[in-house]
């Protein structure tokens, strides 16, 4: 089982208001990267939640996700992903973890990652656009562990760094792994590229 993690538990306050409820393409930022994860080859998809729970369940009610709520959100995004991790049952194989703020990102090349993962034989894989690391990032359940115990400083990246020997990073077409929105002119990029 191949589960999604959708990271949606942040404040937003260098954008002045919560992003992922800013509308986007006929409806909001996490409807639409929410229906673009659930078209693609995930076998099921976890959103992790915090500040304006309420709101973004409210709009998402309708889709066919599972909520893990982080009490603590201003810890980062490692806590985020700890809360995300520690729900997902035994039989998840694998995980990618994806950013609430990347409106770009299409079933097509989700789907193009997940062939990517399962044809190499690392357990880890990470998106690259002209040698920049982007995301989502796809890891193997057996990293989970790992994760709740270390990292507490540098998040995921210090678990790319402690295991280049199981890293693939797969070069993509697209600069969508790297474009995240955290301020109002990011958000306005996104908009033009519709």
């Amino acid at each position: 089982m191949l589960s999604a993690l959708l990271l949606a538990a942040g404040r937003s306050s260098r954008m002045g208001t919560q992003k992922l409820l800013l509308p986007f393409a006929g409806h909001t930022v996490i409807e639409q990267l929410v229906q673009e994860i659930l078209r693609s080859r995930i076998d099921h998809l976890w959103v992790v939640t915090g500040h304006d729970e309420a709101r973004i369940h409210q709009v998402l009610k309708d889709r066919p996700v599972s909520y893990v709520h982080n009490p603590d959100p201003a810890r980062g995004m490692l806590s985020s992903v700890r809360c995300g991790i520690g729900a997902m049952p035994g039989t998840c194989k694998a995980c990618m973890v994806v950013l609430g703020d990347q409106p770009s990102l299409t079933c097509v090349l989700i789907d193009i990652l997940i062939k990517a993962f399962e044809a190499t034989p690392k357990g880890l894989l990470v998106p690259c656009y002209e040698g920049r690391r982007g995301h989502p990032l796809l890891l193997s359940a057996c990293y989970f562990e790992e994760i709740h115990h270390q990292f507490d400083h540098v998040g995921l990246r210090g678990l790319l760094q402690a295991h280049p020997d199981d890293l693939c990073e797969y070069p993509v077409a697209s600069d969508q792994v790297l474009s995240d929105m955290d301020y109002p002119n990011d958000y306005l990029r996104e908009i033009n590229r519709l």
